[in-house]
């Protein structure tokens, strides 16, 4: 029997994310286009209000927002599960190195960029578009700490590994609100990543809580890392799994109460963002809430976007 795994959430705070959305999208119902252009991969534009400049990708079905930057206040990450991303430092708080797989308008990196000066990241994003719409528009700028290669991430890690490249966090934010790369949700691929991890690397995949695939994708992970946290919150259809290095024996998650300490620690430094990052904790959870029976995803099996309808 598969469980409600999401706490009750008081109805004030519903009706705040509710009341957010309906802003969110009154404005960009008046948006002006500023930009738009046809890359080798999708449609690209980019969109003005009066406070928000929006990066959209319409590829087959639909228009939809990848990132969001709010004019008045650019630091603060407008969507939740961008923000979601951000639990993985509650697994490991210090990563010196870094690998985000898909750029949007840049404002992961940049953030990260800005909270570990020191730290080594590296970006894999296929679409030399969208780098060049994120430079010129969202203010993302690569400097000697952070730089991009504009390649298929399954060939970026097939070399990083030749190279004995490892990270100490992966994000995996390669997915649009139209289309998969089902070849970044196989477990070859994900078998590769946790082989790029260090001995306290730490893995957040940005991906989707409904449909079919998530029974699929869920067994994936699990096949591969073994345990892992399913972070879930009102007011987004998205998902963020993290989880760390499986070496051996599978990885064996934190305690919930050392992740409300390091929430502590990381409360200030997040706070500048719109993260509140101490309530996180209480929405990561560690059951099995899909079905165990399903295929995993794999290269000779990975029909990801038919299992979305």
């Amino acid at each position: 029997m598969i469980k409600s795994l999401v706490p009750s959430i008081p109805i004030q705070a519903i009706l705040g994310i509710l009341v957010a959305v309906v802003l969110v999208h009154s404005d960009l119902a008046h948006a002006r286009v500023i930009h738009k252009e046809r890359s080798l991969y999708r449609n690209i534009i980019v969109d003005k209000t009066k406070n928000m400049l929006c990066l959209t990708f319409s590829v087959k079905r639909k228009e939809h927002n990848q990132s969001c930057m709010d004019l008045r206040d650019p630091d603060r990450l407008v969507f939740a599960y961008v923000r979601m991303v951000f639990a993985a430092l509650l697994v490991n708080p210090a990563p010196q190195k870094i690998l985000i797989i898909g750029l949007g308008g840049g404002s992961i990196p940049t953030s990260l960029n800005k909270l570990y000066p020191k730290a080594s990241i590296d970006i894999s994003e296929i679409d030399a578009a969208i780098f060049r719409v994120a430079r010129d528009f969202f203010g993302f700028s690569p400097n000697e700490q952070m730089k991009v290669s504009i390649s298929d991430a399954r060939v970026f890690v097939k070399r990083a590994l030749l190279r004995k490249q490892q990270y100490d966090l992966v994000i995996l934010d390669a997915f649009t609100g139209d289309y998969i790369p089902e070849h970044l949700m196989t477990r070859e691929f994900l078998s590769e990543i946790n082989q790029l991890l260090s001995s306290t690397g730490v893995l957040a995949a940005n991906t989707f809580s409904t449909s079919r695939l998530y029974h699929h994708e869920s067994v994936t992970y699990q096949q591969v890392f073994g345990e892992f946290f399913n972070f879930r919150m009102a007011g987004t259809s998205n998902r963020v799994i993290v989880t760390g290095k499986a070496n051996g024996d599978k990885y064996r998650l934190p305690l919930r109460s050392t992740l409300m300490e390091r929430a502590e620690l990381l409360t200030e430094p997040l706070k500048k963002l719109g993260i509140e990052i101490r309530d996180y904790p209480l929405y990561m959870s560690r059951e099995i809430d899909w079905d165990p029976n399903v295929k995993p995803l794999t290269d000779q099996y990975s029909p990801a976007n038919l299992l979305r309808d």
